[in-house]
């Protein structure tokens, strides 16, 4: 807004440019960036001089769009369906969208009580296929809950599938969340999902680029995307086909430098095919909440290290763990053989195997030693009693390193 336009004729201005340009229109961007909002508004409800490179029928369509709005209407209307119109330099304007550059809405609707720029600066995006399978379902709903209890507001467009179940999942667990609409705030939609939209408005916000009692089209769908990438720290894509909108999302994050990530799934499965072709270049594989809350959080917030289950012979000094190596599968070996398969001295290698004879995986036999049999059969099916073997080893901690 320039210094000597009033906020609000600015604010009438842009509703009515609301109805003139569609979301994401580069050419009205750029008009009002360089004439400011009013002034373009005025061109239009005048019939000013038509713009130079926009052809006679284009300039047409808009004038007679501009003829046919009524601002002051549709502030009434969101005022009565509980919409407030939140424009960019506003104390609620999410300062992140002003990286779309021309491209950047004219305004936002928005239905809800929390402040948008305040939800805006902690959230992520969770995005995926309509048509999800079951296991996208539930990895979106795991999300969204998951990310809610870390304290983050999960931003989708509330549609079919993987949208829907990240709204639910953050909402089960009573957390924040936002829907983004391709339509009217006021009219909700898909319409299945109306009553989820209707608790969306009423725990989190609702927010769209056009005016109320507006409906979707496949080309708003596409560009509403970017306000759901731009908004957010990063994107999660749960399922994607290779042309799914989703991926579109993730796209629109990468050129806006935030993060994107993926969540993988069967090599078989179409519905994974695009968001294997992320992975397959920057996006990072995220596997829960925990491991999204590192790529987007702060420094420090590292997932838990994964790691496989705890053998017994985990818990083994790495020394006596060579030795147990050492032992043949059949058969005895002599404490030489032993010591040499192991690198070691015979005198530690005879010193060793009694501590693992005192733990039960070792026997004598003459001048030989062998596995046990519970050696062997734990060896073959990797996975044993933890808290067992972790007594076995305490128990036996003060017989390690006498001999008779």
């Amino acid at each position: 807004m320039s210094a000597h336009e009033d906020p609000d004729d600015e604010l009438l201005a842009r509703v009515l440019l609301c109805r003139v340009f569609e979301p994401g229109d580069p050419v009205g961007g750029r008009w009002v960036r360089e004439w400011g909002p009013v002034e373009v508004a005025r061109v239009l409800r005048d019939e000013g001089p038509r713009p130079a490179g926009v052809s006679d029928r284009r300039w047409a369509g808009m004038l007679g769009r501009a003829r046919e709005a009524d601002a002051g209407g549709d502030l009434r209307a969101a005022r009565d369906a509980g919409v407030r119109f939140v424009v960019p330099g506003g104390p609620e304007w999410p300062g992140q969208l002003d990286d779309l550059g021309d491209a950047r809405p004219l305004g936002l609707w928005v239905r809800g009580r929390p402040s948008l720029r305040m939800w805006a600066l902690r959230s992520v995006a969770v995005v995926g296929a309509r048509a999800c399978t079951e296991y996208g379902a539930h990895m979106a709903a795991t999300l969204g809950a998951g990310l809610a209890e870390h304290g983050w507001v999960v931003v989708s467009g509330g549609a079919y599938g993987v949208d829907g179940a990240a709204h639910r999942g953050a909402l089960g667990a009573g957390g924040a969340t936002v829907a983004v609409l391709a339509c009217g705030v006021d009219r909700p939609y898909p319409r299945g999902h109306t009553e989820l939209i209707n608790r969306i408005a009423e725990q989190g916000l609702v927010v769209g680029e056009l005016p109320p009692g507006e409906h979707p089209t496949a080309g708003r769908f596409v560009v509403r995307n970017r306000v759901i990438a731009a908004l957010t720290r990063g994107t999660v894509v749960v399922e994607a086909a290779h042309r799914s909108g989703s991926l579109v999302t993730a796209r629109a994050a990468q050129r806006l430098g935030r993060h994107t990530m993926g969540v993988p799934g069967p090599a078989t499965s179409g519905l994974s095919a695009g968001v294997h072709e992320l992975l397959r270049g920057d996006a990072v594989l995220v596997t829960d909440p925990a491991e999204v809350v590192e790529v987007v959080g702060d420094m420090g917030q590292l997932a838990p290290e994964r790691r496989g289950p705890v053998l017994p012979r985990d818990l083994l000094e790495a020394a006596a763990r060579r030795v147990l190596a050492a032992l043949p599968g059949r058969g005895t070996a002599s404490a030489a053989a032993v010591a040499r398969g192991a690198q070691t001295s015979q005198e530690d290698a005879v010193a060793r195997l009694y501590e693992l004879r005192s733990l039960g995986y070792v026997e004598r036999h003459g001048d030989g030693w062998k596995l046990t049999r519970q050696a062997v059969i734990s060896g073959r099916e990797g996975v044993v009693d933890v808290d067992g073997a972790c007594s076995a080893v305490r128990g036996n901690a003060r017989h390690l390193g006498k001999h008779p």
